[in-house]
């Protein structure tokens, strides 16, 4: 059974994170919190400047992200205390 994770802050870490947690079977990436808008969250993560692009399918809907076909919850919010991640089933929130 995998981990389930939650990443608060989708910048240049938060990005190489969720590359790493989505070649692993044992973690599983449910929810993104970061206020860019999601089509400029969407061509970051799949085009690295120093990684090279994500191999992966990257998508969007509405406002969330779609990966390899999965799609993972993009809160926008400034406040992580106004955020459930619980309710989409993270065990782990990376900051």
């Amino acid at each position: 059974m995998a981990v389930k994770v939650a990443i608060n802050g989708f910048g240049r870490i938060g990005r190489c994170v969720a590359r790493i947690i989505l070649e692993r079977n044992d973690i599983e990436l449910v929810a993104i919190n970061d206020t860019t808008d999601i089509e400029l969250t969407k061509y970051l993560f799949k085009y690295d400047t120093v990684h090279g692009e994500f191999k992966g399918s990257v998508d969007s809907e509405g406002d969330d992200l779609v990966v390899n076909g999965k799609k993972i919850k993009v809160f926008k919010s400034r406040n992580v205390k106004d955020l459930d991640f619980a309710k989409h089933g993270a065990q782990i929130v990376l900051e």
